[in-house]
């Protein structure tokens, strides 16, 4: 059985991350997308409201599970889930040099977890979700970020900007 590892903070998901999803669970036999969190990062949205999104939004893929872990390494994580296998997106050149290194860190760390680079097309490319939340708040909003993000995302971002946590 293949099993791959797609991992990220996924705050919130974006139409790339659902793009590498859709995309590794055609690689894979079992593809695991794991939300990493980093207690020392803040996040807009709690991991709970995170892994709701990525359910919702990812519930027409049945080889396709929604994870969580914290305060390991991506590599330790895929060898504890038995995947032979992590998922990495590559945007832009410093996306490249970064994750070229951390796959050689990662190859001496556990030498049979192999990492996979996808390229996302260029019309989401430069989607991050660090750049949806940038765009929230300017009059019309709601008309470019509803392009870069699935619309259960988009119901969360609409309650998040009107200071509701209910959706």
């Amino acid at each position: 059985m293949r099993r791959g590892v797609y991992a990220g903070s996924f705050d919130p998901v974006t139409n790339g991350h659902l793009w590498m999803v859709e995309h590794g669970v055609r690689m894979f036999d079992e593809m695991i997308v794991a939300i990493g969190e980093n207690p020392d990062k803040k996040y807009t949205f709690s991991v709970e409201e995170r892994v709701a999104m990525l359910r919702e939004t990812t519930s027409h893929l049945p080889n396709l599970r929604v994870e969580t872990f914290e305060n390991r390494f991506l590599v330790d994580y895929a060898r504890e889930q038995s995947a032979d296998y992590i998922l990495r997106g590559i945007r832009e050149a410093a996306d490249y040099e970064f994750e070229r290194k951390m796959r050689y860190v990662n190859a001496d760390l556990a030498p049979h977890v192999d990492t996979v680079f996808l390229m996302p097309p260029r019309e989401i490319a430069e989607v991050s979700s660090t750049m949806v939340k940038g765009l929230v708040g300017p009059e019309g909003w709601e008309l470019v970020v509803g392009q870069y993000v699935p619309e259960a995302v988009f119901r969360r971002l609409l309650a998040w900007r009107a200071g509701r946590t209910e959706i």
